[in-house]
Protein backbone atom coordinates (compact mmCIF):
# COMPACT_ATOMS: atom_id res chain seq x y z
CA UNK A 1 0.00 0.00 0.00
CA UNK A 2 2.90 2.30 0.42
CA UNK A 3 1.49 4.16 3.14
CA UNK A 4 4.20 4.67 5.72
CA UNK A 5 6.90 3.21 3.56
CA UNK A 6 9.35 5.14 0.44
CA UNK A 7 10.95 7.94 2.92
CA UNK A 8 12.86 10.17 1.51
CA UNK A 9 11.24 10.20 -1.77
CA UNK A 10 10.66 13.64 -4.15
CA UNK A 11 6.50 13.48 -4.39
CA UNK A 12 4.26 15.56 -6.25
CA UNK A 13 0.81 15.48 -3.47
CA UNK A 14 -1.95 14.80 -5.77
CA UNK A 15 -5.83 15.54 -4.22
CA UNK A 16 -8.06 13.84 -6.61
CA UNK A 17 -11.56 14.71 -5.68
CA UNK A 18 -15.19 14.88 -7.03
CA UNK A 19 -15.02 18.44 -8.43
CA UNK A 20 -11.40 19.32 -9.06
CA UNK A 21 -7.50 17.45 -9.39
CA UNK A 22 -5.14 19.70 -7.44
CA UNK A 23 -1.07 19.09 -7.63
CA UNK A 24 1.31 20.74 -5.88
CA UNK A 25 5.26 19.73 -5.40
CA UNK A 26 7.00 21.67 -2.84
CA UNK A 27 10.95 22.04 -2.06
CA UNK A 28 12.89 23.34 0.85
CA UNK A 29 15.92 25.47 0.92
CA UNK A 30 16.65 27.21 4.60
CA UNK A 31 14.47 25.82 6.84
CA UNK A 32 11.89 26.96 4.29
CA UNK A 33 8.93 25.82 1.99
CA UNK A 34 8.88 27.04 -1.44
CA UNK A 35 5.92 25.87 -3.96
CA UNK A 36 7.72 24.51 -6.91
CA UNK A 37 4.94 24.01 -8.71
CA UNK A 38 0.78 24.05 -8.86
CA UNK A 39 -2.30 23.22 -11.01
CA UNK A 40 -6.03 22.49 -10.62
CA UNK A 41 -8.19 20.98 -13.19
CA UNK A 42 -12.06 20.14 -12.94
CA UNK A 43 -12.68 16.50 -12.33
CA UNK A 44 -14.25 15.01 -15.81
CA UNK A 45 -18.11 14.71 -15.32
CA UNK A 46 -18.78 10.88 -14.45
CA UNK A 47 -15.61 9.68 -13.73
CA UNK A 48 -16.28 9.35 -10.39
CA UNK A 49 -19.33 8.29 -8.08
CA UNK A 50 -18.38 10.28 -4.92
CA UNK A 51 -14.90 9.61 -3.81
CA UNK A 52 -14.33 6.10 -5.96
CA UNK A 53 -13.21 6.55 -9.08
CA UNK A 54 -14.88 5.03 -12.04
CA UNK A 55 -13.07 6.20 -15.24
CA UNK A 56 -9.20 5.98 -14.47
CA UNK A 57 -8.61 7.18 -17.89
CA UNK A 58 -10.66 10.12 -18.29
CA UNK A 59 -8.91 11.16 -14.68
CA UNK A 60 -5.73 10.17 -15.92
CA UNK A 61 -6.12 12.84 -18.70
CA UNK A 62 -6.96 15.53 -16.05
CA UNK A 63 -3.49 14.57 -14.49
CA UNK A 64 -2.02 14.96 -17.41
CA UNK A 65 -3.37 18.30 -18.32
CA UNK A 66 -2.56 19.17 -14.73
CA UNK A 67 1.16 17.99 -15.03
CA UNK A 68 1.68 20.00 -18.25
CA UNK A 69 0.30 23.57 -16.86
CA UNK A 70 2.23 23.25 -13.76
CA UNK A 71 5.59 22.57 -15.70
CA UNK A 72 6.03 19.70 -13.13
CA UNK A 73 9.01 17.58 -13.64
CA UNK A 74 8.48 14.82 -10.57
CA UNK A 75 6.67 11.89 -11.94
CA UNK A 76 6.25 10.46 -8.58
CA UNK A 77 3.26 11.49 -6.68
CA UNK A 78 1.67 10.67 -3.18
CA UNK A 79 -2.36 10.24 -3.38
CA UNK A 80 -5.23 9.72 -0.42
CA UNK A 81 -8.16 7.43 -0.07
CA UNK A 82 -10.95 8.87 1.98
CA UNK A 83 -11.04 8.56 5.44
CA UNK A 84 -14.14 6.31 5.27
CA UNK A 85 -12.78 3.97 3.03
CA UNK A 86 -9.92 3.03 5.71
CA UNK A 87 -9.81 1.19 8.78
CA UNK A 88 -7.31 2.37 11.39
CA UNK A 89 -6.20 0.70 14.77
CA UNK A 90 -3.50 0.61 17.17
CA UNK A 91 -2.75 -2.46 18.59
CA UNK A 92 -0.02 -3.82 20.57
CA UNK A 93 3.39 -5.65 19.81
CA UNK A 94 6.04 -6.84 21.63
CA UNK A 95 8.48 -4.44 21.70
CA UNK A 96 11.61 -6.34 21.40
CA UNK A 97 10.38 -8.15 18.04
CA UNK A 98 12.96 -7.66 15.18
CA UNK A 99 11.29 -5.71 12.05
CA UNK A 100 11.46 -9.26 9.75
CA UNK A 101 9.09 -11.21 12.70
CA UNK A 102 6.76 -7.78 13.60
CA UNK A 103 5.81 -7.49 10.20
CA UNK A 104 4.98 -11.69 10.85
CA UNK A 105 3.03 -10.87 13.68
CA UNK A 106 1.16 -7.73 12.03
CA UNK A 107 0.00 -9.24 9.27
CA UNK A 108 -1.29 -12.97 11.21
CA UNK A 109 -2.90 -10.17 13.45
CA UNK A 110 -4.49 -8.05 11.13
CA UNK A 111 -7.26 -10.31 10.15
CA UNK A 112 -8.88 -9.77 13.31
CA UNK A 113 -9.53 -6.47 12.71
CA UNK A 114 -10.12 -6.10 9.08
CA UNK A 115 -13.58 -7.26 8.05
CA UNK A 116 -13.05 -8.09 4.89
CA UNK A 117 -10.88 -11.12 3.30
CA UNK A 118 -7.52 -10.63 3.34
CA UNK A 119 -6.76 -10.89 -0.24
CA UNK A 120 -8.88 -8.12 -0.97
CA UNK A 121 -7.01 -5.87 1.27
CA UNK A 122 -4.08 -3.46 1.10
CA UNK A 123 -2.86 -2.72 4.64
CA UNK A 124 0.05 -1.17 6.08
CA UNK A 125 1.33 -0.58 9.56
CA UNK A 126 3.55 1.83 11.38
CA UNK A 127 5.53 1.92 14.87
CA UNK A 128 4.43 4.74 16.79
CA UNK A 129 6.42 4.00 20.30
CA UNK A 130 6.43 2.36 23.36
CA UNK A 131 2.66 1.73 24.76
CA UNK A 132 1.25 3.54 28.05
CA UNK A 133 -0.55 0.26 28.29
CA UNK A 134 2.43 -2.68 28.36
CA UNK A 135 5.66 -1.05 29.03
CA UNK A 136 6.77 -4.78 27.47
CA UNK A 137 4.92 -3.39 24.11
CA UNK A 138 4.74 -0.78 21.56
CA UNK A 139 1.94 0.78 19.73
CA UNK A 140 1.42 0.07 16.01
CA UNK A 141 -0.34 1.89 13.96
CA UNK A 142 -2.38 -1.00 11.56
CA UNK A 143 -4.22 1.23 8.39
CA UNK A 144 -6.30 -0.85 6.02
CA UNK A 145 -8.55 -0.41 2.94
CA UNK A 146 -10.35 -2.50 0.12
CA UNK A 147 -7.77 -3.39 -2.46
CA UNK A 148 -9.97 -1.56 -5.33
CA UNK A 149 -9.84 1.84 -3.18
CA UNK A 150 -6.14 1.47 -3.58
CA UNK A 151 -6.13 0.17 -7.36
CA UNK A 152 -8.25 2.24 -8.42
CA UNK A 153 -5.99 5.84 -7.88
CA UNK A 154 -3.08 3.98 -9.32
CA UNK A 155 -4.86 3.12 -12.52
CA UNK A 156 -5.57 6.90 -12.84
CA UNK A 157 -2.00 8.13 -12.00
CA UNK A 158 -0.51 5.40 -14.32
CA UNK A 159 -2.89 6.71 -16.82
CA UNK A 160 -0.82 9.85 -17.02
CA UNK A 161 2.10 8.23 -17.16
CA UNK A 162 3.28 9.03 -13.34
CA UNK A 163 4.30 6.46 -10.32
CA UNK A 164 2.29 6.20 -7.29
CA UNK A 165 4.65 6.04 -4.66
CA UNK A 166 2.76 7.00 -1.32
CA UNK A 167 -0.92 6.27 -0.70
CA UNK A 168 -1.73 8.10 2.48
CA UNK A 169 -5.57 9.15 4.12
CA UNK A 170 -6.80 11.87 3.79
CA UNK A 171 -7.05 12.62 7.52
CA UNK A 172 -3.38 11.84 7.85
CA UNK A 173 -2.41 14.66 5.03
CA UNK A 174 -5.17 16.87 6.52
CA UNK A 175 -2.92 16.18 10.28
CA UNK A 176 0.46 16.87 8.55
CA UNK A 177 -0.42 19.84 6.69
CA UNK A 178 -2.01 21.52 9.96
CA UNK A 179 1.94 22.14 10.75
CA UNK A 180 2.09 24.44 8.04
CA UNK A 181 -1.27 26.75 10.19
CA UNK A 182 1.08 26.67 13.23
CA UNK A 183 1.70 30.22 12.87
CA UNK A 184 -1.87 31.12 12.60
CA UNK A 185 -2.32 29.41 16.02
CA UNK A 186 -2.35 30.25 19.80
CA UNK A 187 1.35 29.09 21.02
CA UNK A 188 1.70 27.54 17.81
CA UNK A 189 -0.79 24.86 18.73
CA UNK A 190 1.30 23.60 21.54
CA UNK A 191 -1.02 22.49 24.25
CA UNK A 192 -3.81 24.38 22.94
CA UNK A 193 -6.80 22.95 20.87
CA UNK A 194 -7.32 23.94 17.14
CA UNK A 195 -10.50 23.45 15.12
CA UNK A 196 -9.80 23.08 11.32
CA UNK A 197 -13.17 23.37 9.45
CA UNK A 198 -11.90 22.15 5.88
CA UNK A 199 -15.09 22.77 3.16
CA UNK A 200 -15.07 20.73 -0.07
CA UNK A 201 -17.37 20.96 -3.03
CA UNK A 202 -20.04 18.63 -1.68
CA UNK A 203 -18.11 17.40 1.76
CA UNK A 204 -16.72 18.90 4.46
CA UNK A 205 -14.16 17.60 7.29
CA UNK A 206 -14.20 18.77 10.50
CA UNK A 207 -11.59 18.02 12.94
CA UNK A 208 -9.87 19.36 16.44
CA UNK A 209 -6.38 18.95 16.92
CA UNK A 210 -4.81 19.27 20.41
CA UNK A 211 -0.58 19.53 20.30
CA UNK A 212 -0.96 19.38 16.11
CA UNK A 213 -2.34 15.78 16.57
CA UNK A 214 -6.09 14.80 15.33
CA UNK A 215 -8.43 13.93 18.47
CA UNK A 216 -11.50 13.85 16.87
CA UNK A 217 -12.72 14.49 13.12
CA UNK A 218 -16.10 14.37 11.56
CA UNK A 219 -17.42 14.59 7.83
CA UNK A 220 -20.55 15.07 6.93
CA UNK A 221 -22.02 16.49 3.67
CA UNK A 222 -21.84 20.06 3.02
CA UNK A 223 -20.34 22.17 0.38
CA UNK A 224 -19.88 24.72 -2.22
CA UNK A 225 -22.14 22.86 -4.25
CA UNK A 226 -24.75 24.03 -2.38
CA UNK A 227 -24.60 27.69 -2.78
CA UNK A 228 -23.96 26.95 -6.73
CA UNK A 229 -27.00 25.17 -6.90
CA UNK A 230 -28.84 27.92 -5.41
CA UNK A 231 -27.78 30.56 -7.64
CA UNK A 232 -28.47 28.22 -10.63
CA UNK A 233 -31.96 27.68 -8.96
CA UNK A 234 -32.44 31.65 -7.90
CA UNK A 235 -31.15 33.40 -11.42
CA UNK A 236 -31.62 30.66 -13.05
CA UNK A 237 -28.53 29.71 -14.09
CA UNK A 238 -26.30 26.55 -15.59
CA UNK A 239 -23.99 25.52 -13.73
CA UNK A 240 -21.21 26.71 -15.37
CA UNK A 241 -22.85 29.84 -15.43
CA UNK A 242 -23.64 29.82 -11.56
CA UNK A 243 -20.00 28.51 -10.76
CA UNK A 244 -18.26 31.71 -12.82
CA UNK A 245 -20.38 34.01 -11.38
CA UNK A 246 -19.71 32.51 -7.41
CA UNK A 247 -16.00 33.22 -8.08
CA UNK A 248 -16.16 36.50 -10.58
CA UNK A 249 -19.04 37.72 -9.09
CA UNK A 250 -21.88 40.17 -11.44
CA UNK A 251 -25.05 38.75 -9.47
CA UNK A 252 -27.73 40.91 -9.00
CA UNK A 253 -27.78 42.88 -6.24
CA UNK A 254 -29.84 40.62 -3.60
CA UNK A 255 -27.19 37.59 -3.64
CA UNK A 256 -25.87 39.23 -0.48
CA UNK A 257 -29.03 39.44 1.38
CA UNK A 258 -31.13 36.52 -0.74
CA UNK A 259 -28.17 33.80 -1.21
CA UNK A 260 -25.03 34.20 0.34
CA UNK A 261 -26.00 35.15 3.93
CA UNK A 262 -28.11 32.55 4.38
CA UNK A 263 -25.64 30.51 3.16
CA UNK A 264 -22.86 31.99 5.74
CA UNK A 265 -25.58 31.07 8.52
CA UNK A 266 -25.77 27.22 7.22
CA UNK A 267 -21.87 27.04 7.25
CA UNK A 268 -21.82 28.13 10.55
CA UNK A 269 -24.55 25.80 11.96
CA UNK A 270 -22.39 23.88 10.37
CA UNK A 271 -19.67 24.51 12.42
CA UNK A 272 -21.78 24.45 15.22
CA UNK A 273 -23.60 21.20 15.11
CA UNK A 274 -19.70 19.74 14.89
CA UNK A 275 -18.54 21.72 17.96
CA UNK A 276 -21.57 20.06 19.86
CA UNK A 277 -20.58 16.67 18.85
CA UNK A 278 -16.60 17.05 19.58
CA UNK A 279 -17.39 18.32 23.33
CA UNK A 280 -19.70 15.44 23.72
CA UNK A 281 -17.50 13.05 22.35
CA UNK A 282 -15.64 12.18 25.63
CA UNK A 283 -15.05 13.95 28.81
CA UNK A 284 -12.29 16.52 29.09
CA UNK A 285 -13.30 18.10 25.78
CA UNK A 286 -13.41 22.06 25.74
CA UNK A 287 -14.51 24.43 23.41
CA UNK A 288 -11.27 24.82 21.08
CA UNK A 289 -8.71 27.91 21.30
CA UNK A 290 -9.29 28.61 17.73
CA UNK A 291 -11.41 27.79 14.34
CA UNK A 292 -9.22 27.29 11.07
CA UNK A 293 -11.95 27.73 7.97
CA UNK A 294 -9.95 26.30 4.74
CA UNK A 295 -11.78 24.70 1.84
CA UNK A 296 -12.98 27.15 -0.95
CA UNK A 297 -16.07 28.76 0.72
CA UNK A 298 -13.33 29.98 3.79
CA UNK A 299 -12.84 32.68 0.78
CA UNK A 300 -15.99 33.91 1.55
CA UNK A 301 -15.42 37.83 2.49
CA UNK A 302 -16.42 37.78 5.68
CA UNK A 303 -17.52 34.09 7.16
CA UNK A 304 -14.66 34.18 9.50
CA UNK A 305 -16.03 37.37 11.03
CA UNK A 306 -19.12 35.68 11.50
CA UNK A 307 -18.20 32.22 12.75
CA UNK A 308 -15.90 34.10 15.22
CA UNK A 309 -19.27 36.85 16.15
CA UNK A 310 -21.84 33.72 16.35
CA UNK A 311 -19.94 30.97 18.06
CA UNK A 312 -17.86 33.23 20.44
CA UNK A 313 -14.31 31.83 19.36
CA UNK A 314 -11.68 33.43 17.88
CA UNK A 315 -11.68 32.44 13.38
CA UNK A 316 -9.58 33.24 10.94
CA UNK A 317 -9.15 31.53 7.32
CA UNK A 318 -6.72 28.76 7.16
CA UNK A 319 -3.39 29.51 5.19
CA UNK A 320 -1.32 26.51 4.22
CA UNK A 321 1.10 29.17 2.37
CA UNK A 322 1.58 31.43 4.36
CA UNK A 323 5.17 31.09 5.36
CA UNK A 324 6.01 29.44 1.73
CA UNK A 325 7.83 31.20 -0.72
CA UNK A 326 6.06 31.07 -3.87
CA UNK A 327 7.69 30.65 -7.48
CA UNK A 328 6.63 33.18 -10.27
CA UNK A 329 5.10 30.38 -12.15
CA UNK A 330 2.75 29.08 -9.24
CA UNK A 331 1.84 31.86 -7.28
CA UNK A 332 -1.02 33.40 -9.16
CA UNK A 333 -3.02 30.48 -8.81
CA UNK A 334 -1.73 28.79 -5.88
CA UNK A 335 -2.44 32.09 -3.98
CA UNK A 336 -6.23 32.09 -5.30
CA UNK A 337 -6.57 27.89 -4.16
CA UNK A 338 -4.20 28.17 -0.90
CA UNK A 339 -7.13 27.62 1.17
CA UNK A 340 -8.61 24.44 -0.29
CA UNK A 341 -5.06 22.55 -0.46
CA UNK A 342 -4.70 21.03 2.73
CA UNK A 343 -5.07 17.57 1.57
CA UNK A 344 -2.79 18.45 -1.01
CA UNK A 345 0.18 19.95 0.63
CA UNK A 346 -0.34 17.00 3.66
CA UNK A 347 0.64 14.86 0.55
CA UNK A 348 3.58 16.79 -0.83
CA UNK A 349 5.00 17.05 2.62
CA UNK A 350 5.35 13.37 2.08
CA UNK A 351 8.42 14.39 0.29
CA UNK A 352 10.35 15.21 3.92
CA UNK A 353 9.78 12.33 5.59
Amino acid sequence: MFLFSQKHHAVMGLDITPSSIKLIELTMSGGQYSVDCYAAEPTPQNAMNEKAIIDADAIGEAISRAVRRAGARTRDVAVAISGDAAITKIIQMPRNLKEADLEAQVEMQADQYIPFPMDEVAYDFEVLGASEKDPDSVDVLLVATRSENVEQRRAAVAAAGLTTRIVDVEAFALENACRLMTHQMPNGGIDRSIAVADFGASTTTFSVLRNLKIVYTRDFNFGGNQLTEEIMRTYGLSLAEASRSKKEGGLPANYQTDVLDPFIDDMTQQISRSLQFYLASGSGREQPDKILLCGGCANIAGVADVVQSRLGIPAERGDPLGQMRLTARARAQVQRDATALLTACGLALRSFD
